[in-house]
């Protein structure tokens, strides 16, 4: 049986990227009360990792990483689905469980050396060890606590979230980019004084 060529290895995976469109996250959509997709989340945050690239922590943050970076950690979904950032740590580690497998068969699906390569920045951005992946895991951390604000803490609400629980969970965007840690703090407080987050459900 004739293998299949690099284009016909590119597009299987192209395809499947269509379902990232399918697969429903946690938070909402800003200004509405429609759950937003992993699809709707992806481009916009690699997007912010370009915008915000000015911020990153000193010690060599590369932007072309940090965006394929933050393009490529969450297509694992389509096979894993979305785990609460909220949830038990057991949730966590069935998802980290499924995260790895369909890595193995999604990634899997293209030519080399294009399939080590993206299984390699998603591994990266999992780990939270280099600087890129320090920068590309602040930007993801901070974009749904900007969505929280601007839906006046709807998920946060939805979820039973608290005060203490946001900090606890958002704190390492201070490793990625002190600046935005900062910013992402006085959305929090701010959004304590608005009454969109609380410090007991």
């Amino acid at each position: 049986m004739e293998q299949p060529s690099r284009l016909e290895q590119q597009l299987a995976f192209i395809k499947e990227l269509d379902q990232l469109k399918l697969i429903q996250r946690k938070s909402f959509v800003s200004r509405t009360r429609r759950l937003e997709t992993s699809a709707e989340h992806s481009w916009p945050v690699a997007l912010m990792g370009w915008v915000l690239f000015e911020h990153a922590a000193p010690g060599g943050v590369q932007m072309d990483r940090v965006v394929r970076m933050l393009l490529v950690h969450d297509v694992v979904e389509i096979d894993a689905g979305d785990t609460l950032l909220y949830a038990e740590e057991e949730a966590h580690a069935a998802q980290r469980q499924r995260e790895g497998e369909a890595a193995t068969r999604l990634f899997g699906l293209l030519p080399e050396p294009q399939s080590s390569e993206f299984r390699s920045l998603w591994e990266e951005f999992e780990a939270r060890e280099t600087p890129d992946a320090k920068f590309a895991a602040a930007i993801d951390r901070l974009q749904p606590l900007l969505q929280n604000y601007m839906t006046e803490g709807a998920a946060w609400r939805r979820h039973g979230i608290t005060v203490s629980d946001v900090y606890e969970k958002n704190r390492h965007i201070a490793e990625g980019s002190p600046v935005l840690w900062a910013a992402a703090v006085e959305l929090i407080e701010l959004s304590i004084k608005r009454c969109y987050l609380k410090h007991e459900i």
